[in-house]
């Protein structure tokens, strides 16, 4: 923890300080008792992106409050959590305490795992290392902890999003930056530091180390959707045009 690049070393930072605003959607997905995905919680019902996880081991990357991997351990999972910020861990304890669900928290980097390799049949992201963290680093990482045959679920902001969001405000009908290029990306309001890429190089970068696409799955606001404290995304814009991105993968049986 104390030789990180600066995007990491930035963004812990920034997750630390967000720590007391997340607690109260850490209480309300813990009491949840179905897995859901993104800013609306979709029903994992609904989406299918998971596989069956009982009796899988499984590593959570950037898991903040931990209640992802919370879900994972009542479908009979043997989850890992991993998050660069303290402060996120410490809510995700008071809630492992809270709840009764036990199982390891450890504080590092997702593209640096303190694992063995081979150590998981699942590796998830939602909203962790999927947009905080460098794409070829912490895909490689997964790659690594991942058996042959393994799970990547990883959901992200869709494509459009980081297309059309402006430096403040909330998306809209037109193109604000080019695809090509795209990477990394800050914002005026935030002190954070995200990545984004194109489906191409998705694609490409999974290839890459070893992964075969099995699904991308496009997230919609639902019908009965309301409006959320994100200032960047409206219902009317995410009933048009998908919010979000789940992509799923298998690891190859090679290196």
């Amino acid at each position: 923890m104390s030789d990180l690049p600066e995007h990491v070393r930035v963004n812990r930072d920034a997750w630390n300080v967000a720590a007391a605003d997340d607690v109260a959607l850490a209480k309300r997905q813990w009491a949840a008792p179905e897995p859901s995905w993104g800013i609306w919680s979709v029903p994992e019902a609904e989406v299918g992106a998971l596989p069956d996880v009982a009796g899988m081991d499984a590593v959570e990357l950037g898991c903040g409050t931990a209640y992802f991997s919370a879900w994972l351990a009542r479908r009979g999972a043997r989850p890992t959590g991993i998050d660069v910020s303290e402060n996120q861990l410490a809510t995700a304890r008071a809630m492992q305490a809270e709840h009764g669900v036990e199982f390891p928290l450890l504080q590092a980097s997702a593209e640096d795992v303190p694992l063995p390799d081979d150590c998981a049949e699942l590796v998830l992201s939602e909203y962790g290392a999927s947009l905080w963290c460098e794409p070829e680093a912490w895909i490689g990482e997964a790659a690594r902890l991942l058996r042959p045959g393994g799970h990547l679920v990883f959901l992200t902001n869709h494509l459009l999003v980081a297309l059309t969001v402006p430096p403040t405000g909330p998306c809209g009908d037109r193109l604000l930056r080019d695809q090509r290029g795209l990477h990394a990306l800050t914002f005026p309001e935030d002190d954070g530091i995200e990545f984004h890429i194109s489906h191409g190089e998705w694609i490409a970068l999974l290839g890459r180390h070893g992964f075969a696409v099995t699904g991308l799955h496009e997230l919609y606001a639902p019908a009965d959707a309301e409006a959320t404290h994100y200032e960047w995304m409206t219902v009317e814009w995410a009933r048009r045009w998908p919010v979000e991105e789940i992509w799923t993968a298998r690891r190859d049986g090679g290196r």
